[in-house]
Order: C-alpha cells, then structure tokens, then sequence
C-alpha cells in the first residue's frame, strides 16, 4: 500500500506544481501537463514487456529494485535543472511503476488464502487511492512553501521506507509457485471488456485531470486555496468510492462497471459546457469517484492477469 501510494503520488504530482515547474524551468504549461501524460503513455507502453521478460525472477528481488529506481528517480527530479533531465527522471520512474503495478496485485493476493483476493486487491486500491486525497494535495501545498523539489524528495523518502519492508520481509518466491500464477476461473472475453474500459475511461479522465488546476484557477475563478480544497474534496470523494463498492462489484458486477464510466462523462460533459460556473464543479467529485472505482473493477482483470500474460508470451513463442 505504501508503495502504490508513493507510485501514484509521483505520477500525478506535477498536476498540482503545473506552474510552478513551467516558472522555475522556463517551459510552458503544455510540456509539464507531458511530464504526465507521457508517464501514463510509458505506463502502457512497456507493462506487459517488462512483466513478460522478468516473470521469473523472484518477487521480493523484483519490487525492491523497483522501488530503489524510485528513490533514485525521486532524489533526480530534486536535483535538476532543465526540462530533459526531469522528463528522463519520469520515463524510469514511469517504466518502474509499470511493472510494480503489473506484479503488485499477484504478489499480495499470494500472501493471504483464494478467497481473500477480492479484498486485499480493495485494500491495495485504497493506498493507491490515498494519492489524490493525500498525495498531491499534499505535494501541491509543499511545492508552494518549499519549491517544486520538496515534494519529490519527501516521496523518495516514503519509497526508501517501502523498499526496506519489502527487502527486509517479503517472501522471496517465484510467481509460480504461488496460488495466484494463475487467475480462479479467466476469461479471455471479459478480460478484454474490463481492459478496454480501463483504457477508454481513464484516458478521459486523466486527460481532464491533468489541466485541472489551471482549469480552476483560470476558467473556474477560484484560488489557490480553494482548489487545494476542492483537491482534497475530489480525493475524499475517491478513497469513499473504494472502500464502499467492494460488495457491490462481488454482487452486481455490470453495473458497478457502468454507472461510474456513466457518472465520468456526464461529470466532464458539463464541466466543458459550464466550467466557469462553480455551481458546476461538484460535478467534477463524481469524475474523480468514478475514476477512483477503476482499480476496483480492474481487479477483476488482475485477478487472471498473468494467465493472459503466459498466453500472450506462448503465442509470441
């Protein structure tokens, strides 16, 4: 938990230091807004490369070099002093989430029995999910009082933490000789359903989320102080989300998939058409909510994860 909470923290983070980073680097607005959406793009890009090609070594070994790519990549984004080499820190930093990401869940549901694997993916969600109502609003508040630098050195610090509980007692297995190698019942179909709604509803919404300070403060009128607020609002709303759909998605499955992806567009449609009226931006809680639900629904997906990755690496061969 500490370590997807510390791993979604650095991907969001420059959304909350978006002017800050532009002033102090001299670079305009758009080219911070890459310092995320490139990250995401890396994300996608090498997850299943990079899990194919270590899926034999053993776990612990795995998450501590990731979480050590952390810490230096933290300790990197303090020390610079031009645009490239920030964007270079996020590229590793990007490359090494996506695999955590893509071993994490397996990793952890292996610790506890089958049937808890719904429960301890929900419990993995909340951490990362702690990012938005902690993480950046945190990070945001920081930057303004102690420079942009400040927040990335304190996540290096979390991530040195979080390395030295996995080294020092996390099971050094091989993902195959747990139960968890292989999903309970995969489905191939589904599997693309989840994962194509995955992508569809989180590119939108973190296309949105990227800007949303700027947006506040320049198309909404609002200050500095009440976006942190309405920051930390957007994040309450998120976590509330996790921690209550866990039944519903075990007994209503497809609507707990559709009405959170319905509540998103509805939310971001009338932010574009009434941004500027603040009565309107309530609806950007449930942008936030529904997105904060897409860990919980791809937990249905995670669950049979590396199945599909041992069929997609067989057809390869």
């Amino acid at each position: 938990m500490l370590g997807a909470f510390t791993f979604n923290t650095t991907e969001n983070l420059p959304i909350g230091l978006l002017a800050l980073i532009s002033a102090d680097l001299r670079v305009s607005p758009p080219a911070v807004g890459h310092l995320v959406s490139g990250y995401g793009l890396t994300v996608a890009i090498v997850s299943l490369p990079v899990a194919l090609l270590t899926r034999g070594i053993a776990r612990r070994y795995l998450l501590s070099g990731l979480l050590a790519v952390l810490v230096l990549a933290s300790l990197a984004s303090t020390l610079v002093t031009s645009y490239e080499v920030l964007l270079a820190a996020r590229v590793a930093t990007a490359a090494a989430q996506a695999l955590f990401w893509a071993v994490m869940g397996p990793v952890a549901v292996g610790l506890f029995p089958p049937r808890m694997r719904g429960r301890v993916i929900g419990v993995l969600s909340v951490g990362g999910s702690l990012a938005s109502v902690l993480g950046v609003p945190a990070g945001a508040w920081l930057g303004r009082h102690s420079g942009w630098q400040a927040p990335f050195l304190g996540l290096g610090g979390l991530a040195l933490v979080s390395l030295v509980i996995v080294a020092g007692l996390l099971p050094a297995s091989r993902p195959e000789e747990g139960h968890a190698a292989r999903g309970l019942a995969p489905d191939a179909r589904r599997f693309a359903v989840v994962l194509a709604t995955t992508v569809l509803s989180a590119t939108g919404a973190f296309a949105g989320f990227t800007y949303v300070v700027t947006f506040l403060a320049e198309v909404s009128g609002m200050s500095g102080n009440s976006v942190s607020a309405l920051l930390l609002v957007f994040g309450i709303a998120g976590v509330a989300a996790v921690t209550l759909t866990g039944p519903l998605l075990d007994r209503f499955p497809l609507a707990t998939l559709a009405l959170p992806v319905a509540g998103q567009a509805v939310a971001l449609l009338a932010l574009s058409a009434a941004g500027d009226v603040q009565a309107f931006l309530a609806g950007g809680v449930l942008t936030v909510a529904a997105l904060a639900l897409l860990p919980r629904l791809r937990s249905r997906a995670e669950l049979s994860e590396t199945d599909q990755q041992n069929r997609f690496g067989q057809s390869l061969i």
